[in-house]
């Protein structure tokens, strides 16, 4: 399971290796204790309205017996938290399957299972990513307002700052200013390449050229932004299969990482996004954001389960440290309290 930024790279057959301790800046490789108490912090009080919903039904079954009544308040309560009706019934299925065997008797019983159960669902394929291909094209998706331009300059800043890669980024976002703007904000700030085209150039030939570039260069990541919104849903899905096969057109099997970003506060609604760009671009892990204390959270529960994507990273803030790798069980252990 990832934990820290070197666990969830593989390089060269193993995690990646942190670059070393930059003494003029302080910049170092996470993973100290103190650093994970303060992200676990930081993610519980993000969690805080999904855990309060879910803890007040848990407590209840301290005082009550396990009868119908009681699986039926559960039920709701992970719904409201956005988990879904199937994972629900799933969960909630084996809890008073295992009640009624004499397994399970209520209360702090309830609530480890609980969370050992959520921990499991979101424990889905592989949490990783393999930057063992050079250059390693990473491709990020999302629709408008998921912090998709955000998450890819974070994400360059570590991989170059904290694994000591070099970058480059493709504003393939071409059809909003502003994000290109954004993006080569970010691109200074975590001092990596930056490629970008005409305004509204196509797509795919930014791609191609960031790729280029990358070859050319002998840069070890490329990560490639995309458009969120066109005139239609079938235009934007059409648009980013044919950025994904200029990709290929010059690394056959690239990209090496399909990351679709998902505002956890859309609810259901990002199971659906998780769906349709799924099918259009085979996405290969998600990026849960904007876990900032007002979203449910369930909703990586759902399409982890229902979809089978994999969680790698999670966005609970603005700041460089709030983007960071999934941890299953550390995320349902927030969830429940």
């Amino acid at each position: 399971m990832a934990r820290d930024w070197q666990d969830l790279f593989i390089s060269d057959g193993a995690a990646a290796a942190a670059a070393p301790e930059d003494a003029s800046t302080g910049d170092r490789p996470t993973g100290d204790e103190g650093t994970r108490s303060g992200r676990f912090r930081r993610l519980r009080e993000s969690l805080r309205r999904t855990r309060q919903a879910l803890t007040s039904e848990i407590q209840a079954t301290l005082f009550e017996n396990l009868d119908e009544h009681t699986w039926e308040r559960l039920e709701e309560a992970l719904i409201y938290a956005d988990v879904g009706a199937p994972t629900t019934a799933k969960v909630v299925g084996e809890l008073e399957q295992e009640a009624t065997s004499g397994k399970l008797t209520g209360g702090q019983e309830l609530a480890d299972r609980l969370t050992e159960l959520l921990a499991g669902i979101a424990q889905t394929g592989d949490d990783r990513i393999d930057l063992r291909p050079s250059p390693t094209v990473i491709l990020v998706a999302g629709v408008n307002g998921t912090g998709k331009t955000t998450t890819v300059g974070k994400l360059a800043w570590h991989l170059s700052k904290e694994l000591d890669r070099s970058v480059v980024l493709g504003a393939g976002d071409t059809f909003r200013a502003a994000g290109v703007e954004q993006l080569e904000l970010w691109a200074e700030r975590a001092g990596v390449g930056f490629v970008k085209g005409p305004p509204d150039a196509d797509p795919g030939s930014v791609a191609y050229e960031a790729i280029s570039a990358a070859r050319r260069d002998g840069t070890d990541v490329v990560i490639i932004d995309t458009a969120g919104r066109l005139h239609t849903q079938e235009d934007l899905m059409s648009e980013l299969a044919k950025v994904r096969r200029v990709i290929a057109k010059q690394i056959p099997e690239a990209p090496h990482e399909t990351l679709l970003t998902v505002d956890a506060t859309t609810g259901q609604n990002g199971l659906r996004q998780a769906r349709q760009f799924s099918e259009a671009i085979g996405v290969t892990g998600l990026v849960l954001t904007k876990l900032d204390g007002t979203a449910k959270g369930g909703i990586a529960l759902a399409i982890a389960s229902e979809l089978g994507i994999p969680v790698k990273l999670i966005g609970t803030g603005e700041q460089l440290e709030d983007l960071r790798p999934f941890e299953p069980t550390e995320y349902a252990r927030a969830l429940i309290g």
